[in-house]
């Protein structure tokens, strides 16, 4: 589907364990959310042959127990995902044990992983997401809590270095999730401070990897290629990636990273053409998996300048293709491109959000004692998932 080029070999291909998952090669779609939606997943699972893991946008526990129906939705699976993967936001560590075994008794996926990476500050003023890990006793009673609830399904968690430089919790919660039985770990190298801004602190990763041997441990934060990814691991010693904004309108990196990992050097270099057509599968995959197609293509929207990212496009068009409502009317603009416009230098960079140094809102008190867990409870769920 794509044009070839040329790439770096990489060191040999290696697996990933989840639990019982092989996942092979170690690459994983980071949760995102807005993004990492049913159609999304499908097209990556698509370019990727298949391989490696592709985790749900963020559920939040209260939400699915309440059995919200946004949430239900979310948590739809193709059934061509396996192992179907969900990532949980949580804060109460009841509330976040009920929706764990809700997922283990009604079958509603294979993996779960805990998100406590989250910046934002509708999760952070709640104490969750970057700011949980700061809390010891809480970060582990919620992790006992989803083990236990879990039973054979694996549990993992993902989380950033610590709230900002001078509250970093990332070794202490790594300690704490080997001892309550996580089965693997992924950090992203930036406190929650940073946001997405500045470079992600791979040492960090590295000091990570040395400080829990007993399990896996994954990269997050400035893959822009597959050769970044095998950069990474050669660096770190982490042993699998976890790939997020770098994807935002290139599904197709994920033939990259399989490719780089099983020792292969071609790397896709798509047409304008190329891309165009993905653009209208993509809209198409979420007014189907919506329900709606003018819906499909209104969400559609966000995607469109990162896909047309480096090309030559006029401020005009792009602005006429980011308000289209129809899949005819997509095509359309599409079609009067110079679709023959070969793969932009530079395009394979950053994308995405890139802020840095903001403060981070929590909960009054928050800081004051990482032991101190009082106040902390089921009202602090969001009642909401996704974006």
């Amino acid at each position: 589907m794509t044009s070839l080029a040329q790439g770096t070999s990489p060191k040999p291909a290696t697996a990933l364990a989840i639990g019982p998952h092989t996942v092979q090669p170690p690459v994983v779609l980071a949760p995102m959310a807005g993004i990492t939606n049913a159609p999304f997943r499908t097209l990556c699972r698509e370019f990727s042959g298949g391989k490696g893991l592709f985790v749900s946008e963020m559920i939040t526990t209260r939400a699915l127990v309440e059995r919200n129906e946004k949430t239900m939705q979310l948590i739809h699976f193709d059934a061509s995902e396996k192992p179907r993967s969900i990532q949980l936001y949580g804060v109460d560590p009841v509330t976040v044990g009920k929706a764990v075994r809700m997922i283990a008794e009604e079958d509603l996926a294979d993996h779960i992983d805990l998100n406590f990476g989250c910046p934002v500050p509708k999760v952070t003023r709640k104490g969750g997401g970057s700011a949980l890990p700061f809390k010891r006793p809480l970060l582990r009673a919620i992790l006992r809590e989803a083990v236990t609830g879990a039973g054979d399904l694996p549990v993992t968690m993902k989380m950033r270095k610590g709230i900002d430089d001078d509250h970093i919790t990332y070794l202490d919660a790594g300690r704490i999730a080997v001892e309550e039985g996580v089965t693997a770990i992924a950090l992203h190298g930036r406190t929650a401070a940073q946001h997405y801004g500045g470079t992600a602190d791979w040492d960090a990763i590295a000091r990570l990897k040395e400080h829990v041997p007993e399990i896996p441990v994954l990269g997050n934060g400035d893959i822009w290629s597959a050769d970044d990814a095998l950069r990474m691991v050669r660096e770190t010693g982490c042993d699998g990636v976890v790939v997020g904004r770098g994807c935002l309108g290139r599904p197709w990196l994920f033939a990259d990273l399989v490719a780089a990992f099983e020792g292969r050097e071609e790397r896709a270099r798509p047409t304008l053409r190329v891309v165009a057509d993905a653009m209208v599968r993509h809209a198409t995959l979420l007014g189907e998996w919506i329900g709606d197609e003018a819906r499909g293509v209104i969400d559609f929207r966000k995607h469109v300048a990162w896909y047309l990212k480096g090309f030559a496009v006029g401020s005009e068009m792009r602005k006429r293709l980011a308000i289209t409502s129809s899949l005819a009317e997509l095509r359309a603009g599409l079609d009067e491109l110079d679709l023959d416009q070969e793969w932009p230098t530079g395009a394979d960079g950053p994308r995405g959000r890139t802020s840095g140094n903001n403060r981070v809102v929590l909960p009054d008190g928050w800081l004051k004692d990482p032991y101190d867990c009082a106040g902390v409870s089921e009202d602090a769920e969001l009642d909401t998932s996704g974006g």
